[in-house]
This record gives structure tokens, C-alpha cells and sequence, in this order.
């Protein structure tokens, strides 16, 4: 002790199991590494060291040994697109940990909303990848893509959005009809027994995530608010100038509109042609994601509410799968489980 403080308990070596079991350094990395040529008396011994001295296998030292390295693939959506920008940062940031793991990632930005452009990306993909993670769209083309990387042996991670008829490995992202149904909830109970129509603004219906989601907002709108309209979806591709020219369109020819769901980006947009026609107090809008500029737009009012995902979570979460399926190691559900935040300008963190 030094000062008072306990010091840390150096962490048991295999030099140390070795030793204490009175064999060879050769005999027991045989043993802990679970290769034939022991005889049993000598595993036990070797085994029963391990247990008093708490030996731990440190993998990424085995995988140094061995010169064993993983590489992974990150494909993310090409643009402006705020919450995704704020993955990228996220999965550069889980890249800096999984390399202390011996793995690697690589980022690869392409036009997700393409179903050609991000099947031809994951086929032309290099074989020096073990695993990828990829915003999916859920397309014929797309589907196969990433069935032929599993039959590869490539483990793929669909990532925010799912194919899931396709032989992915995991979907990391939140439950998206659900996430529809409480954006539904809360625009009903904002409108207050109002009586008009609803607008959803979609990145692309092509995008399972923001289809489930309008599925599940029509779904309690339509079952539970009988007094609320909700009009076809229109699709802005998650662009600022795109969704604007939708937004000003929609409310010149809509004058009963009370409330907006925008289940993709384009916020800005949205935003913009909210406060030039002088009714952004008026209707109730329900955005999803947390970014500098959704924040800005709650803080003023702009904005009533935010469905979130944690795109921290989500990077990191796809990593420890991708690493836990290269090692033949099991995942927690519960650690993998990505919830959904609703923040108000109340609650902001």
C-alpha cells in the first residue's frame, strides 16, 4: 500500500498458472486453449491453477500472438442527413475500442435510398472483410446481396434499417412500428380532440424503418383518434430542400393540417417552410432523432416532441456483434437492445 490505498492485484499470467501447476509454459497454453496431447491428471492440475490464481484469457493478446486481425465494413448512407452524420462520429469512436480488440473498421459511404448502388457496394466488397454493417433497404437486390455475403461466410448487421427476409446475422436499431404507434399517441394527445388532418413525411418508403413506422402511426391513429386524417405519405429522401418544397405544398393546399410526422430526415426543411407560413405554433409536429438542429427546433417550439435512437449505442452495439461472431462468443440481448428515448424540451439531456 501506498498512501493509504490498496494497489490492484497484478492480473494472473500463464507464466504464473504455469508455476503453480508445476508444468510447462507449452502445457498449459495447451489446456487453456482446449488442444488434445494432455493426460487428464495433467489438465486437471492445470485447471485447478487457473481457478485459485483467477486466470483470465486476454484475447486480444492470444489474437496478437497469432496475428490474428478482423476487418469490418461500415456502409452509411452518402448526404447531409444530421442523425446520420452523428453515427459516422459514433462508429469512428467505436473503431478507436474494437481496435484495441485486434479488428478494424472501415467506412464506406453510398446512396442508400439506390437499391442498385448499395447492392452493387456490397457485392463489389473486398473478401478481406469478416463482417459488415450496412443501413439496409429493403429490395430483391439488396436482400440478395447480403445473402450471397453470408454464404460467404461475411456476417452482415443490419444497422437503424432492416431486410429481415434476408440471412443477416442481427438488426441493431429500435422496434419501429412501435416507435410509429408512440409518435401516434403523442400527436393525439397534443391535438386534444382537434378535428383535421395529419401529414407523415417519409426519407423513402423503400427504407423498411420509415415504412414500419408509418405503419404503426396509422395504425393507433386510425384505431384510437377517428377524429384525425391521416393523408398519404410523401417521400423527401432525407432532403433539407426536397421536404421544404413538400412542406409549403402541403400546407397551401391543406388548410385544415394540424399536425405533422416526420418518420425520416429533412428536418430543416420542414422547419423552414413551418415558420415562413406563420403556423409552426399551430401544428403539431413529431420528429424522430436528436441533432444540433432538431434540438434548436424543439428548444423553440418548433418541434413538439423527438422519437430518438441512440446512435452510440447502435455503433458500438453492431461492433460487439460483428467481434462476438468472429470469436464464436454470445451476446447479451439485453446489452444489445436498443430502446426508444421521447424527449420533450423539457427533458433535453
Amino acid at each position: 500500500m501506498t498512501g493509504g490505498q490498496m494497489q490492484p492485484a497484478a492480473r494472473a499470467t500463464l507464466e504464473d498458472v504455469a508455476r503453480a501447476a508445476g508444468v510447462s509454459l507449452a502445457t498449459v497454453d495447451r489446456v487453456v486453449n482446449r488442444r488434445e496431447g494432455v493426460r487428464a491428471k495433467t489438465v486437471a492440475r492445470v485447471e485447478a491453477a487457473v481457478a485459485k490464481l483467477g486466470y483470465r484469457i486476454d484475447a486480444a493478446a492470444a489474437r496478437l500472438a497469432r496475428g490474428q486481425t478482423f476487418r469490418f465494413a461500415f456502409v452509411l448512407p452518402a448526404g447531409t442527413n444530421s442523425f446520420m452524420t452523428n453515427l459516422t462520429e459514433q462508429v469512428q469512436r467505436t473503431a478507436d475500442w474494437l481496435a484495441t480488440q485486434r479488428a478494424f473498421i472501415d467506412v464506406l459511404h453510398v446512396d442508400v435510398f439506390d437499391p442498385d448502388v448499395l447492392a452493387g457496394t456490397l457485392e463489389e466488397l473486398s473478401p478481406a472483410y469478416q463482417g459488415v454493417a450496412v443501413i439496409a433497404l429493403d429490395h430483391p437486390r439488396v436482400r440478395a446481396a447480403i445473402d450471397d455475403l453470408a454464404a460467404r461466410g461475411v456476417a452482415v448487421v443490419t444497422l437503424v434499417s432492416d431486410a429481415p427476409s434476408s440471412r443477416r446475422l442481427h438488426y441493431v436499431g429500435i422496434d419501429n412500428p412501435a416507435a410509429g404507434r408512440t409518435a401516434a399517441t403523442l400527436m393525439g394527445r397534443f391535438l386534444g380532440g382537434r378535428t383535421g388532418s395529419v401529414a407523415v413525411i417519409a426519407g423513402s418508403l423503400s427504407l423498411r424503418d420509415h415504412t414500419e413506422r408509418q405503419f404503426g402511426f396509422h395504425q393507433i391513429l386510425s384505431s384510437e383518434y377517428p377524429n384525425v386524417a391521416a393523408l398519404p405519405a410523401l417521400e423527401g429522401r432525407d432532403d433539407n430542400e426536397r421536404t421544404r418544397l413538400l412542406t409549403a405544398e402541403l400546407l397551401t393546399r391543406q388548410p385544415d393540417l394540424l399536425g405533422i410526422y416526420s418518420c425520416g430526415a429533412g428536418n430543416r426543411g420542414i422547419a423552414e417552410a413551418l415558420e415562413a407560413s406563420g403556423r409552426a405554433r399551430d401544428v403539431v409536429w413529431i420528429a424522430h432523432e436528436l441533432t444540433q438542429h432538431t434540438r434548436r427546433f424543439l428548444v423553440r417550439g418548433t418541434i413538439d416532441a423527438i422519437i430518438n435512437q441512440d446512435p452510440g449505442h447502435e455503433a458500438r452495439s453492431a461492433a460487439r456483434v460483428l467481434l462476438a461472431h468472429c470469436l464464436a462468443e454470445p451476446t447479451s440481448p439485453d446489452q444489445e437492445r436498443i430502446r426508444i428515448d421521447i424527449f420533450l424540451r423539457d427533458n433535453l439531456p
